[in-house]
């Protein structure tokens, strides 16, 4: 199952297990960690105190009571001191071992805060990478449905590069959209006052002027040989072969793309169904159904999850009946993360979020 960005209240989610972003003693505190006490309800805190405590990196879990999930799962997270005092290796135990309680438990849905970007000051940009590395790399090889759970904008930081080269790659290509369909305006506009000009000469008399280019003619011969015929370039075969292909396909529905791509590729259907961030059961309904339509951005997952080039990627979306345009700041974003070569899905959804779009998979 895949991994979610989202804005809400962890406390209000519906899953089998949210995870809290404990103190060491678990007895609650500010932040994330006092909102989930406070909606549990007391029940909560007296489980916490029979637990004695427990330690940065490492989890521990609890009955929900008043909350919509079964379980909370409570993992201390460190505090930021520099980066030079084994915070990264910390706070990847956090995420390691609140996702194995869960699967302990028979969770399939568990949602996470992004542990220690607040008070314990750890950086937001970086915090968030440690949290989809260890994430990404569970939903490898585990079947679980895992969110990230943004309770504001503020709370939420891609790198500051990151972020200003795609705002930059957006302005860019939003410009050239609307600067080239002035210029066609007015090239537009020029053609029609040429074509009115009554000083301009006519057609019949600019042919005239050039007729004597076309008199001269070759001397008639029965018993000229027909010219051998020229051997075909090599770029031209190339041409005509890509051209049987694209005839071979045509008629080709979605799902049929997305196969064959997946064959060709030499993936298996588990290998691109996750690395596209799509639910098993949605690529079931596709594998089975030659006609099923996709949404956009499923399409466009399954284009980076088998790392088309951008022509391809088009073709793909033409199959679902779906385009990218420059008028999109959603598809100019992706077209971005093709174009640099870049086929992480959950760091393109990282920038979607950023620019508050929607997400690529399920």
């Amino acid at each position: 199952m895949p991994l979610k960005l989202i804005r809400e209240d962890i406390t209000k989610l519906h899953c089998d297990a949210i995870v809290n972003a404990a103190n060491s003693s678990l007895l609650g505190g500010g932040g994330v960690d006092g909102a989930i006490h406070r909606a549990a309800g007391t029940g909560l805190l007296a489980e916490c105190r029979t637990l004695g405590g427990c330690r940065t990196g490492e989890a521990k879990i609890t009955k929900g009571y008043r909350l919509p999930c079964k379980f909370v799962i409570h993992t201390v997270g460190p505090v930021w001191r520099g980066g030079a005092h084994g915070e990264e290796a910390l706070l990847r135990s956090c995420y390691r071992n609140s996702l194995a309680l869960a699967k302990q438990y028979g969770c399939e849905s568990v949602a996470f805060p992004l542990i220690s970007s607040g008070v314990y000051g750890y950086p937001k940009d970086k915090a968030l990478q440690i949290a989809v590395d260890e994430i990404t790399a569970f939903l490898l090889g585990e079947e679980m449905l895992v969110y990230i759970v943004i309770y504001d904008k503020s709370a939420f930081q891609i790198g500051e590069k990151l972020f200003d080269d795609i705002a930059a790659f957006i302005d860019d290509r939003y410009v050239e959209e609307h600067f080239d369909f002035r210029y066609r305006s007015e090239v537009f506009a020029d053609s029609i006052a040429l074509d009115t000009d009554e000083s301009a000469p006519l057609a019949g008399d600019t042919f005239a002027a050039k007729a004597p280019l076309f008199e001269t003619q070759m001397p008639a011969c029965a018993s000229m040989p027909a010219p051998a015929a020229a051997p075909m370039p090599a770029g031209q075969q190339k041409k005509n072969a890509t051209l049987d292909d694209a005839l071979k396909h045509i008629d080709e529905s979605f799902s049929e793309m997305l196969l064959r791509k997946i064959d060709e590729k030499g993936m298996t259907d588990a290998e691109c169904y996750k690395k596209a961030n799509i639910d098993r059961k949605l690529f079931s309904k596709i594998r089975s159904d030659r006609l099923y339509k996709p949404s956009k951005t499923t399409a466009i997952a399954f284009a980076i999850a088998l790392e088309l080039p951008l022509e391809e990627t088009k073709d793909m979306l033409m199959k679902a009946g779906f385009a990218l345009s420059h008028s999109n700041k959603f598809d100019i974003i992706i077209e971005y993360f093709i174009t640099n070569g870049n086929y992480n899905v959950f760091e393109i959804n990282e920038a979607l979020f950023a620019f508050d779009q929607n997400l690529l998979g399920v």
